[in-house]
Formats: C-alpha cells, sequence, structure tokens
C-alpha cells in the first residue's frame, strides 16, 4: 500500500480588488505565506489569516492552505 507524507505547507490569502471597469468581473489579489507548519491547525491558520489581512487595505474574501506530499511505496 502506498503511503503519503506531507512535505511542505502553504497559505494564500485571497483579497478583493474590486471590479473589472470593462467585463464587471470581479478581481482579485493574493498574498502566499512558505513555510507554514504542517502541523497548524485550520483554527491557527484562519486566526493567523485574519490578523494578516486586517493590516491589508483590501478585504478579505477567502483563506486557502495548499499542502504537497510525497507518496511512495508503502513496505
Amino acid at each position: 500500500m502506498a503511503e503519503q507524507q506531507m512535505v511542505s505547507s502553504r497559505l494564500r490569502l485571497i483579497l478583493d480588488d474590486g471590479f473589472d471597469e470593462m467585463s464587471g468581473k470581479q478581481l482579485f489579489k493574493t498574498k502566499g505565506f512558505n513555510n507554514v507548519k504542517p502541523q497548524a491547525t485550520a483554527d491557527q491558520l484562519y486566526a493567523i489569516a485574519t490578523s494578516v489581512a486586517g493590516l491589508q487595505q483590501r478585504p478579505l474574501v477567502e483563506v486557502e492552505r495548499n499542502d504537497s506530499s510525497e507518496i511512495t511505496a508503502g513496505a
């Protein structure tokens, strides 16, 4: 059976950047943070994201966590 081990994690804040005048579609800006501890919980990351978002000029729309794992053949 294959085994999975998380090797890295990244936090991404998606911020509202208004609307495109030509198309009327919503625009977004992102802020990314590398080297997130794999053990960090969703509650911890959300608390950090909302704190950082309070320092931004744009309102927070969404918080994402992107994990990368290495998959190997099991024993």
